[in-house]
């Protein structure tokens, strides 16, 4: 990813001109002596009138001109760039240099349609009306599946969903108590005064810590879901109740619709409903076998679902496509706790007594632990790629700590890629940029009628991403660094050329 300085670079060559690359802004002859954004004087080549209502006047004709460049020239090859169906990569690697490829199972090898999560959420909810004897009246809600999104987190004292950024920070406008959304002035308060939420009182590495989780796997979905409507019929009906039990109540719910089985019940009974792609499946694994390439598989799911679900997407014989395979591993655990050995199994699934001294292609392996699992096949660093859906408890710790290649199944981008190819999304994020650049200019500008003209840009940028109905994780700020699949949108993109767009120039003159 770019660093700090190229950005910088390229904000100024975005705002004095050129086509040559980045230089300094003072170059630019269509724009002589202005400097880097900052307490500087407005741009000599566009003089302002003293102040008073005409100054109000011209910042307003300014964002008009810009206005219109941004509507006007923005070339229509710029939308419709991104393929829903690519990978991007965050960090460079070459698939020559992988020899050994891993895969998770569920939401990985197999991908399963959104019809799941409301049988899900209602299964937890009537575990929770019939074993946990919660009120009948939370039948009554049933599972919206715009309401939460991957990634929130979920502070059990205060009963809040929130989305909290990588510097700890409560992102206000996305606090929920229940279903209802908690005013920015209440947050702020409830933290202290502060947005800021300590490292200690966050969640631990895998999203288990003291008070706050974060909720990082798409089985997470329907949990976020019930919690807050569960929250929401609380405090609607005026019931007190303790934080802590609720949510360890909803949590456990979930949980028992995976323990009991329910869920694989539904997939194994329909899985043309519930398994998607399969053929895809079948393509993925049958060309890196035939390329030489050996392949393992380490699950959560019982063998008996596992068998079921493959034969469907690959056939009978997709035992022989694995040189390993091992089942209930019982993740995040499997990868830091080295106690738990491995156990065969047979046929039939049950387990076997034996010591397990290698690893044999065309056995089924259940638990065991990475430590073992590397001394047995020697499968270590970046010779290894692993792939999987859970950000922390599949892949980071393999990454961090054992040096593997990881990439992360992210069903979700799909949709957003959709979403971002769209003119009105290209035109709305690349005005979002072009209105950044304005406050920065003519933030010079302090009198009365000025600083009512800048509140008023402000607010509009806050409210920029919320026009789109987009979800709280849609919030795109200027001259932050890029996800690489939204790299060929911004602007220190269309800066190198890699994109022709004329406007650009136009765009420097414009304070």
């Amino acid at each position: 990813m770019a660093g700090p300085g190229l950005r910088a670079a390229a904000r100024r060559w975005l705002l004095c001109g050129g086509h040559g690359g980045p230089r300094a802004a003072s170059s630019s002859p269509s724009c002589p002596g202005c400097g880097p954004p900052g307490p500087s004087a407005p741009c000599p080549s566009s003089p302002a009138p003293a102040g008073g209502a005409d100054l109000s006047a011209h910042l307003w004709a300014r964002y008009q001109d810009m206005r219109r460049l941004v509507h006007d020239l923005l070339p229509p090859e710029v939308c419709s760039l991104l393929n829903p169906a690519a990978i991007y990569a965050n960090n460079e690697i070459s698939l020559r240099d992988v020899e050994v490829y891993g895969f998770d199972y569920d939401y990985t090898l197999a991908q399963y349609a959104d019809a799941l999560h409301p049988e899900i959420f209602s299964a937890a909810r009537n575990i929770l009306i019939e074993h946990y004897k919660y009120p009948e009246g939370i039948r009554k809600y049933d599972y919206n599946p715009s309401f939460a999104i991957r990634g929130l987190h979920y502070d059990i004292p205060k009963s809040l969903l929130m989305k909290i950024d990588a510097y700890h920070y409560v992102q206000l406008g996305t606090a929920y108590r229940g279903l209802q959304p908690v005013p920015d002035e209440e947050v702020i308060e409830l933290y202290g005064g502060t947005q800021h939420i300590p490292l200690y009182q966050t969640s631990g590495f895998y999203g288990k810590g003291p008070s706050i989780k974060q909720f990082m796997d798409i089985f997470s979905l329907p949990e976020m879901a019930l919690l807050s409507c569960v929250v929401d019929y609380f405090l609607g009906h005026g019931l007190e109740f303790d934080q802590a039990h609720l949510y360890k109540d909803v949590t456990d719910a979930i949980r028992d619709v995976h323990v009991k089985g329910l869920m694989y019940q539904w997939i194994e009974q329909d899985m043309e409903k519930y398994i998607l792609r399969g053929d895809e499946t079948f393509a993925v694994l049958s060309r890196l076998v035939a390329h030489g390439k050996q392949l393992f598989l380490i699950t959560n799911s019982p063998f008996s679902f596992v068998d079921k679900g493959m034969r469907h997407m690959v056939g009978p014989d997709w035992r022989q496509l694995f040189d390993v395979v091992i089942v209930q591993a019982d993740k995040p655990s499997f990868f830091t706790d080295r106690r738990k050995p491995f156990r065969k199994l047979d046929e039939k699934g049950s387990l076997q007594w034996d010591r397990i001294t290698r690893l044999e292609k065309g056995k089924i392996y259940r638990q065991g632990n990475l430590f073992d699992f590397l001394r047995l096949t020697e499968w270590r660093g970046p010779r290894v790629l692993y792939f999987g859906d859970h950000l922390y408890s599949d892949l980071a710790d393999l990454m961090l700590r054992h040096g593997w290649r990881t990439g992360a199944i992210i069903p979700e981008l799909e949709r957003e890629i959709r979403i971002i190819n769209t003119e009105q999304y290209m035109h709305s994020l690349t005005w979002q940029q072009a209105l950044t650049g304005l406050l920065e200019r003519m933030q010079t500008y302090q009198d009365a009628e000025s600083r009512q003209v800048l509140a008023a840009w402000m607010k509009e940028r806050q409210e920029l991403s919320c026009l789109l109905n987009y979800r709280v994780d849609f919030t795109f700020y200027p001259r932050r660094t890029p996800l690489q699949h939204e790299a060929p949108l911004w602007m220190d993109q269309l800066c190198t050329g890699c994109m022709k767009t004329p406007f650009l120039g136009d765009m420097a003159h414009i304070r």
